[in-house]
């Protein structure tokens, strides 16, 4: 157990910029139980975690235990094949926190250890792991990105006043996760009707990281009604519509409408999926929150709720749409989590899909 969790903190280390790999960590452990090395997937491009742990661990590792959090890969992404690689560094035994659900690997990479005589274990701590990447394993399995909605409301469950004030409900701490939230995602998708009325920049903002690594900006716009001077337009902006035309640097991406005659939402999702999109963070507006959740694509919710009475029937909540008329259709969430963020509450949880409705 021990060395299974330091294999998944040293691939926590690197922050989710491995995108579009998996979070690998791995450690050698020697013949007399001593760790002899480590390392995990820095980013994309570089050297994988088997590598680095092995030539960390020398001559030391022959005939040790290598520990990693998530099944090594038997194709060559160079020469050799991390599978490959453990076979000549003389490993004995390797323990596997799960498989790799990637359909090139699944099970491929242990089998190859298995064929070379190398005792393998799977298992341990694969709860753990499986969450590290959660965002890897949905693209692997649906070639969709994983869904988080995220949203900030005052206690009486209003995201902004009457008048459509809404800068700021919650504070800087919160405000800051907010921030750090957006930069592990691939992309960032808000409505038109958002970028109209607050003219975001949507970009991660986290302090210390100047180059901290930046989401694709997405926008729903089926009519295309947004104007080139937002400041969302940009190169690393992509606008998904019904029409055709050009707006500024940004990518125009015209998909079929849906029964609502707005953008397809499963369309774009298959659409970012193909293009190695991990995760996606929906931020709204309402209307775009509900449309997630009817169609039944949200993962994980973010909700962040500021000490905070509004009040008023014109002052919009987070979900808009025609909403549920039973409560037993409603969406349930488990797995909670509760973080203190200043004055401000982080609420967490994942979308229940096996609850009857």
């Amino acid at each position: 157990m021990l060395w299974a969790a330091r294999a998944i903190e040293l691939a926590r280390q690197a922050d989710y910029g491995t995108s579009p790999n998996p979070m690998v960590g791995a450690v050698v452990v020697d013949s007399s139980g001593l760790m002899a090395g480590e390392g995990f997937h820095h980013k994309a491009g570089h050297r994988h975690a088997e590598e680095e742990a092995l030539e960390a661990a020398g001559e030391r590792a022959r005939d040790g235990t290598l520990y990693l959090n998530l099944e090594p890969c038997p194709h060559a992404h160079r020469t050799p094949s991390c599978a490959q690689a453990v076979i000549d560094a003389g490993i004995r035994r390797v323990v596997v926190s799960m498989t790799d659900p990637d359909e090139r690997v699944r099970g491929a990479g242990l089998r190859m250890l298995e064929s070379a005589g190398i005792e393998t274990a799977v298992g341990v701590l694969e709860e753990r792991a499986r969450r590290l990447n959660e965002f890897y394993v949905k693209h692997r399995l649906t070639g969709r990105p994983f869904v988080t909605a995220k949203f900030a409301m005052s206690l009486d469950g209003k995201i902004a006043t009457r008048t459509g004030e809404s800068r700021w409900i919650t504070g800087e701490e919160a405000r800051a996760h907010a921030h750090r939230t957006r930069r592990v995602h691939d992309a960032i998708l808000v409505g038109v009707n958002t970028v109209v009325a607050d003219d975001p920049e949507l970009t991660a903002r986290v302090e210390g990281q100047g180059d901290s690594r930046q989401p694709l900006r997405v926008v729903l716009d089926s009519q295309l009604r947004i104007r080139q001077s937002a400041r969302i337009v940009g190169a690393d902006t992509l606008i998904a519509t019904t029409r055709s035309g050009r707006v500024g640097a940004a990518e125009v991406l015209r998909l079929p409408a849906g029964a609502d005659g707005r953008v397809s939402l499963p369309s774009l999702l298959d659409e970012l999926g193909r293009r190695g999109m991990l995760s996606l963070l929906v931020e709204g507006g309402a209307e775009v929150h509900a449309s997630f959740f009817a169609a039944g694509l949200v993962d994980k919710v973010h909700a962040y709720i500021a000490p905070r009475l509004i009040g008023g029937r014109a002052a919009p909540g987070p979900l808009a749409g025609e909403g549920i008329e039973h409560l037993a259709a409603s969406t349930h969430l488990n797995e909670m989590d509760f973080v203190r963020l200043g004055d401000d509450l982080l609420i967490t949880g994942y979308v229940d899909v096996h609850r009857d409705s």
